[in-house]
This record gives C-alpha cells, structure tokens and sequence, in this order.
C-alpha cells in the first residue's frame, strides 16, 4: 500500500471512530440526571441534578464538576429543575416531594442565588399543594418568566420584587415545560401534547390566548429550549434528538435536527462556541458544533 492510500485509510478511520459531540463531562456518576444547565458569560456552565439535592458547576477548563448548591437539608427525594444565569443571579427550580400523597405530589420553589458563592438571595414558593416549577426565561422587560407543568401556568417574576403574579393561565399550557424569548416573543412547549407555541402580548403587556406553531416533522417529548445564534433550539428526551425551529409565516416551523442518538436530553445551553446538551440518561453534558 502506497503512502497516499495509507493516509486516505487512516484519515477514514479516524472519521469513523471520531466521537460524536466535541466534549462529554460526566456530572458525579452515570445516575445524577442533569436535567438542566445555564452559562456565565467567562464559560462556567451550571447543572441541576433531577436525582440528588445538587447544582454543580463546572469552570472553563475543567472536567470536574463542583457542587455549588446543597439543597440536601430540604428533604428525602429533593432535586432539581430549570437553572438560568442572570448577571450575578443563578434561577433555580428545586422540587421536594410530599410525603405520604398518593399520587406523588411536589412542593416546589424558585431560588436566586449568588453566583460567586451560591448563597441564597431569593426565595418563591409556588402556589398550591402540588406544583412543578419546570423552566424560565428573562423577557425584553427583564421580568423573569417561570413555567409550571402540572398546573398549567406561566408566572411572572418583575424586576426586584420578592414574589411573582399570575402572568398566564390557560387549557393550551397544559404540561409546559420549556420557554423562551425570541425576538421579544415568548415561546413555549407542552412536553404532555408535543405542541410549541407562542404568545401575543398587548401594549400593556397582557397576555393573549396561546397560538400554536405547527412543527412540520413529528417530536417526542419537547423539553427545555434556548436560543442559539438567533435560532430556537429544542430538546426531544422522548427521541433522543436536538432540533432547531426556522420559524415561517403562517405560524409554522421546519424541524432540522441537529444531533440524535441521545440519552433523553432534556436541556441545552450556547456557551464556550458550542452548543451543550444536558444528556440526563447517561449522566453527562455533551457538546456539538453550534447551529448555523
């Protein structure tokens, strides 16, 4: 075999064998479900664990990740949700179930904390015996807008107040789960009825009856949701996939998948140049090139 046949084989190979997304950080052990991650703008990511009391967080450079938040203290079963980093503030969802309900019920909580050293600013307990604080999203009126699953509400943090309002109640939130702003409009989805949606808003900033988005391929599972080089990216945990929504007049979106083969992926994040995926099956965070 010639030296140029060699190079070509052995550039063949290296194709093949290559991994499939830039990087992979394991967060403690293949079991700690990282459900969702946020980044700091030097490229520190953080990470809600779905089956322990921890946030983590992971600095630029490092593989290892650090707990930043111990909630262990606030029961059996506590663990974590939505996390989104705001300036010096990290937004937590954390869920504690009830004991001795059946169903199962959750008491859950939005925290701020102190992104230098993860002290608690910030406390809002959800309203009701049983909620799920899922996700939020900051809108262009830098309120911070927050998702509740079981209830079927979105709820609206304004700037510097202690406690937030019913901002939006309505049959078609039914299982929200993920929410964004794109273009100053929110977006969201029901991970129940895999349906996106958005939400017209008045000059007075009242909320409208939700319209939904056709998506033009079928999706399982839609999860969390973020923006991404002016793109909507979403999580499908039900498939194993990343897509991202061109949206199109009419109210429709075309779905071009970005990465499958996944482990329930629940959550992304843009940071570092590339675009991070909270892979919860397998217990890891993985990478891929940003979508163009």
């Amino acid at each position: 075999m010639n030296r140029i046949s060699t190079a070509l084989c052995l550039s063949a190979l290296f194709a093949v064998s290559a991994p499939a997304w830039s990087a992979e950080i394991l967060i403690k052990d293949a079991k700690s479900q990282p459900e969702s991650l946020a980044a700091v703008a030097d490229g520190t990511l953080i990470v809600g664990s779905a089956s322990t009391p921890f946030v983590y967080k992971i600095k630029p450079g490092s593989t290892t990740p650090e707990v930043f938040i111990d909630a262990s203290k606030e029961g059996p079963g506590t663990f974590f949700l939505g996390q989104l980093v705001e300036g010096n503030t990290v937004w937590s969802c954390v869920l504690t179930p009830v004991a001795n309900t059946t169903p199962a019920q959750r008491h859950t909580s939005l925290i701020a904390s102190d992104l230098a050293t993860g002290k608690q600013k910030l406390r809002w307990d959800l309203p009701g015996n049983n909620s799920l604080c899922n996700d939020m999203a900051v809108g262009p009126d830098k309120a911070l807008y927050i998702s509740d699953t079981i209830v079927g509400k979105i709820f609206r943090l304004a700037p510097g107040a202690t406690s937030a309002e019913l901002w939006l109640e309505d049959r078609l939130l039914s299982g929200i789960d993920g929410l964004t702003f794109l273009n100053g409009v929110l977006y969201y989805n029901s991970v129940f009825f895999n349906n996106l949606y958005r939400v017209p808003v008045d000059a007075q900033g009242k909320a409208g009856k939700p319209v939904q988005i056709w998506m033009d391929a079928p999706v399982k599972g839609i999860d969390g949701m973020r923006i991404a080089n002016g793109k909507i990216v979403q999580a499908e945990n039900g498939s194993g996939k990343i897509h991202v929504l061109t949206l199109m007049d009419g109210d429709r979106a075309h779905v071009t998948v970005l990465k499958d083969g996944l482990s329930e992926p629940t959550g992304m994040e843009p940071a570092r140049g590339e675009l991070w995926i909270a892979n919860r099956g397998a217990g890891n965070i993985v990478s891929i090139p940003m979508p163009k």
